[in-house]
């Protein structure tokens, strides 16, 4: 193999890995999103997250009513930190994304964003979200079944 095949599979295996921990869900704004400027209520970009975040854990096998029932847990948002940009109007398409930044025995913390048109669009609303793991009964703080969070960790490309 000569070196230009070696930096382009150097290049596939970093974006793999970039792909395997960010989702971008598009999501169309609708009426129900909007005021009535047609103007993206604030509150719609939480349930745009939630998305993202929800679609991510299922692309890597976590399935909320699974995990409930299989481990005795619930996964949870305990923060989000979120920045308002530029307002998104009716009809638009957003690409939110949800890009896991740590994982640990008892949460996930996750980037997000909202972007206009495309994955590379004008960035419209930033967040960080915490997710916990709580006892599914007690809704107390518990730790995460540790094959879950194995399968998680955040993987250093080797080149």
């Amino acid at each position: 193999m000569n070196q230009k095949h070696l930096v382009r599979l150097d290049f596939l295996i970093k974006s793999k890995l970039l792909s395997m921990m960010n989702y971008i869900l598009p999501v169309r704004v609708y009426l129900e999103d909007t005021d009535a400027q047609g103007l993206v209520y604030n509150a719609s970009y939480l349930r745009f997250f939630e998305r993202a975040r929800t679609e991510w854990l299922r692309e890597h096998g976590i399935d909320h009513p699974k995990l409930r029932e299989s481990a005795g847990v619930s996964l949870v948002l305990s923060e989000i930190k979120v920045s308002f940009r530029m307002p998104a109007q009716l009809d638009n398409v957003l690409h939110v994304s949800a890009e896991l930044m740590k994982v640990s025995s008892v949460r996930f913390v996750f980037n997000q964003s909202a972007r206009r048109e495309s994955p590379d669009g004008e960035i419209l609303c930033q967040a960080v979200a915490e997710v916990a793991c709580v006892d599914a009964l007690t809704g107390r703080p518990k730790r995460m079944p540790s094959g879950l969070v194995a399968d998680l960790r955040i993987k250093e490309p080797e080149v």
